[in-house]
């Protein structure tokens, strides 16, 4: 049962997130202050943080600054009214992984504390591998280049964030929500075509016929697996 630490000081939103990851089977520890969130996090497991900015006391972005000066790296998601550029780029520069401003969907929220606990133990399970195969091609993850039958090509920022997701499932087949979840993160959604497009754009890159693939295949009804 995934462990998460809840650090937010408004009774009406901590209290309907508590309600909402419980319904979802989650264990929830809530604290209400930035100093007693450090003590707790540093000292106690979880899965995953969700930590807002303006807290009494220490900031959270005091607090994550702290915890990660620490060395404590577990997934943290900013719940927080501050919707401006600046403060998520100050969140993400400190280490945060997501950031979702207030006032927030409930169904969103959970979708992604559903992906940031996905991520986290795909991670564990299978560290990330930098240099993949796929047939022939070879591809590293650092530079982006691959080295393909047709030549030499660099991938761009969201089909290496692709192939490394279908790679860590191991052959299991991810939806295109699961896709759009894990791999656009912050970004507004996209449409759900948008995912069709890197595939195709994924065969033409590394297959060696893309009108008959054999490693990004689409299962139908279902979304898409990987076989290197």
């Amino acid at each position: 049962m995934n462990r998460i630490l809840l650090i937010e000081d408004d009774e009406l939103v901590g209290t309907m997130v508590r309600l909402n990851l419980e319904s979802e089977g989650y264990t929830v520890v809530w604290c209400r202050d930035g100093e007693t969130g450090l003590e707790t996090g540093r000292q106690e497991p979880f899965d995953l943080m969700l930590l807002d900015i303006s807290l009494p006391g220490m900031s959270g972005l005091e607090l994550l600054e702290s915890l990660r000066g620490l060395e404590v790296w577990t997934p943290v998601m900013m719940l927080t009214a501050r919707s401006d550029v600046s403060s998520k780029v100050s969140a993400l520069n400190l280490g945060a992984d997501d950031y979702l401003p207030k006032p927030f969907d409930v169904n969103e929220m959970t979708a992604r504390v559903r992906a940031l606990l996905r991520r986290a133990q795909a991670e564990r399970e299978h560290p990330s591998t930098r240099i993949i195969m796929v047939g022939d091609s070879r591809v590293d993850m650092d530079s982006r280049q691959a080295e393909t039958s047709n030549g030499t090509c660099v991938l761009n920022d969201k089909e290496v964030s692709i192939l490394a997701l279908l790679v860590r499932v191991d052959g299991a087949v991810l939806s295109r929500a699961d896709i759009i979840e894990e791999v656009w993160g912050l970004d507004q959604y996209p449409h759900e075509r948008t995912v069709d497009n890197y595939i195709l754009r994924l065969r033409k890159l590394l297959e060696p016929d893309p009108s008959s693939p054999k490693h990004f295949l689409t299962i139908r009804g279902a979304g898409f697996r990987f076989l290197p």
